[in-house]
């Protein structure tokens, strides 16, 4: 039996560039950067860092009070429709948060996921939560949880989302000691940024069911596992990376080709390098290999957001008419470890 079609019927994101995915997908599209001086903040030149930061929220609120006034709006967003149901629809939770570092302990995960709930308790019902700090790659594996859930019958419905920021002082303060940080004397680091992004995934026919056209389909995701990780003196071949490309290509037929890749390369080499040996790895996957959109180079870099993110700029680039082709895939990679990928498909008459 046919595993039943997988789609997205709901997105919602809040960025540096915008507070919905419109108005981000425009921005990046036109190629403007959000990239600014922080408010206070110095790096070890004696120069204001640069950041990428949401100017509404007060440069002063840190930790999962800062995540969740960029995730609540960007889930509010996402449930937008399935809000107005009467009993209110019963919604699993899948939240990618960054991974633990200085300026956010192990607890920020379920601090952010219990601030959620509590925030959507009048849309809908959470019949169920899975939270973890992921990094990069936790906004795809969100999207991984909910295909999974819906798939065992688990859950009919799934807001998948992921936050992070960067703008803890702790945080950057050990990105610049670590010689992560973007600067003029340090062009190979990456400007840190901050956002949200959150899709609601569900079956085609209870989409129907709803009354909501599918905006776009979730394919498949895949994942893998970077033993030489970023930092370290091991050599990156892009073994996890490539896995993940084979396992979100599983179901394609071998003739179906990438038209467009969206991806969380933020100018720091490792990733780069990493790219192109993962790609020779996957040579037949792609239709031009070259042709990929690194948003970060305009949101800056935004962690554990980016997943969910990318596939916002996938349905609103289908919306607008200028998608490159039906297939997109989106990856992005944890310094932990952890890559993930995903295939999303134009909807066509699922």
């Amino acid at each position: 039996m046919a595993m039943a079609r997988v789609v997205i019927i709901g997105c919602g994101s809040r960025t540096p560039l915008g507070y919905d995915y419109r108005s981000s997908a425009a921005a990046v599209r036109a190629g403007i950067d959000a990239i600014t001086e922080h408010p206070f903040m110095v790096d070890r030149f004696g120069q204001p860092m640069k950041v990428t930061r949401d100017a509404e929220l007060d440069a002063n609120l840190t930790g999962s009070a800062r995540l969740a006034a960029l995730i609540v709006p960007a889930a509010r967003a996402a449930l937008e429709g399935i809000a107005e149901a009467n009993p209110p629809a019963k919604i699993a939770l899948a939240l990618g948060v960054g991974e633990q570092r200085p300026g956010q302990d192990a607890g920020t995960g379920a601090a952010v996921a219990s601030a959620l709930c509590k925030a959507l308790d009048s849309l809908s019902e959470i019949i169920e939560v899975r939270q973890w700090m992921g990094g990069h790659a936790g906004g795809i594996a969100a999207m991984e949880t909910a295909q999974r859930l819906i798939a065992e019958g688990s859950a009919e419905i799934v807001l998948a989302a992921g936050v992070d920021s960067y703008l803890g002082p702790e945080t950057l303060e050990w990105l610049d000691e670590t010689e992560q940080l973007h600067s003029e004397e340090n062009i190979y680091g990456f400007c840190p940024g901050e956002a949200a992004g959150a899709v609601l995934i569900t079956r085609a026919d209870t989409a129907r069911m709803l009354g909501r056209v599918p905006l776009l389909e979730l394919v498949s995701v895949g994942s893998g596992i970077e033993k030489n990780r970023i930092k370290t003196e091991d050599i990156c071949i892009g073994e996890g990376l490539a896995a993940a490309f084979r396992a979100a290509a599983t179901p394609l037929d071998g003739k179906e080709k990438v038209d467009r890749i969206l991806c969380d390369m933020n100018g720091e080499r490792y990733r780069g390098n990493e790219y192109g040996f993962a790609v020779l790895k996957n040579a037949g996957l792609f239709r031009n290999a070259a042709d990929f959109e690194a948003p970060a180079d305009c949101w800056g870099d935004v962690g554990a957001a980016s997943g969910p993110l990318y596939a916002c700029l996938t349905v609103e680039a289908e919306a607008r008419g200028h998608s490159k082709g039906p297939l997109t895939l989106i990856w992005a990679g944890s310094e932990a470890g952890q890559r993930s990928a995903a295939v999303l498909r134009r909807t066509g008459d699922v």
